[in-house]
């Protein structure tokens, strides 16, 4: 299977290629960026050709792309890889606002391509587990969701509104959203949340606290922040405790880890030896193209999850709920 890269702006772009690396009969055959040096930079590391003209790129004999951008080129460069014909892994956020979601997802099904959206918490094998004991009734009738996701302050275009689309509480919330919403078939209907900057001087948030209620009564907190400083010993946490009538279970993704003591800055270290998510994200995607079946995390799944981050600015510059 021969597979592209569009850009480089994302940090996970590295991760993904190199898993591609790991898989037989996988190659990737060009990387587009208009960022000369950085796509030379991958190019290089990764064997394959540089294009800075994304017309010339997508012309390449390729099966797929993985979409690696900042947030607000997503959807210009979805649409182009399906009228291209080739099948696609996009970056979450799947966009910035409702529009361009539901036209990137509309864009693809009309030229019969995959669209599929970067959630590797999904892969995560302790996730995963906590998935199966729900559906196998272990945890009984499900009441409540507590759930975090807390890291650093990526920086760059990151803290850019117009790339971006928002702060800490769209990079932040999608994900667990998402795992919500696949660990009990159920829409949110209603959202409260808090939004502000808390923990550095930026323009845009780092931080918020999220009170979600399901269309069956399911209620769930959120806490997404990049609050975690440079010398904290991992990079931050991805966490759900699931509260039901006969049990609570609590996962951490991260959770599988040893620590690791040196001399300098950063004294301490979590290092994690746990699956590799992005691998298994990845991974499924190619099956997903090699088999011509819907991906386990479709455009659907990332507009759903969208609309929550969403809803969340605006309750909280209204400062009421907001019924979704």
């Amino acid at each position: 299977m021969k597979i592209g890269m569009m850009s480089f702006a994302h940090m996970h772009a590295n991760s993904y290629a190199n898993a591609l690396t790991k898989m037989k009969d996988v190659q990737i055959v060009g990387i587009f960026d208009e960022s000369a040096e950085r796509g030379q930079q991958a190019a290089a590391l990764f064997g394959a050709s540089y294009f800075n003209n994304q017309e010339e790129f997508l012309s390449l004999d390729m099966d797929a792309v993985i979409v690696c951008s900042e947030n607000n080129r997503h959807k210009e460069m979805v649409i182009n890889a399906a009228k291209a014909k080739k099948h696609i892994l996009c970056e979450k956020p799947i966009a910035t606002n409702i529009e361009d979601a539901k036209e990137m997802i509309e864009v693809c099904k009309e030229q019969s391509v995959i669209l599929q959206i970067a959630y590797p918490v999904r892969f995560s094998t302790p996730i995963r587990h906590l998935k199966e004991l729900i559906d196998k009734g272990e945890l009984g009738e499900i009441i409540a969701f507590r759930t975090t996701n807390r890291g650093q302050n990526p920086g760059g275009w990151f803290i850019e509104e117009e790339a971006a689309g928002g702060g800490a509480v769209l990079d932040h919330t999608v994900h667990m959203v998402d795992i919500m919403r696949w660990y009990i078939g159920q829409e949110v209907s209603e959202v409260s949340a808090i939004v502000d900057s808390y923990y550095h001087d930026i323009a845009i948030d780092d931080a918020g606290l999220l009170t979600l209620e399901f269309a069956n009564g399911v209620i769930a907190s959120h806490d997404p922040s990049w609050s975690r400083f440079a010398q904290y010993p991992t990079w931050g946490d991805a966490t759900i405790e699931v509260i039901g009538t006969k049990q609570i279970v609590k996962v951490d993704a991260f959770k599988e880890h040893f620590r690791m003591f040196v001399s300098g800055e950063k004294s301490l270290e979590h290092v994690f030896y746990g699956n590799d998510m992005d691998f298994g994200l990845v991974q499924d995607f190619v099956q997903c193209v090699k088999e011509g079946r819907e991906p386990s995390v479709t455009g659907y799944d990332g507009l759903k999850s969208l609309e929550v981050a969403l809803a969340a600015y605006e309750s909280s510059k209204l400062k009421q709920p907001i019924k979704l």
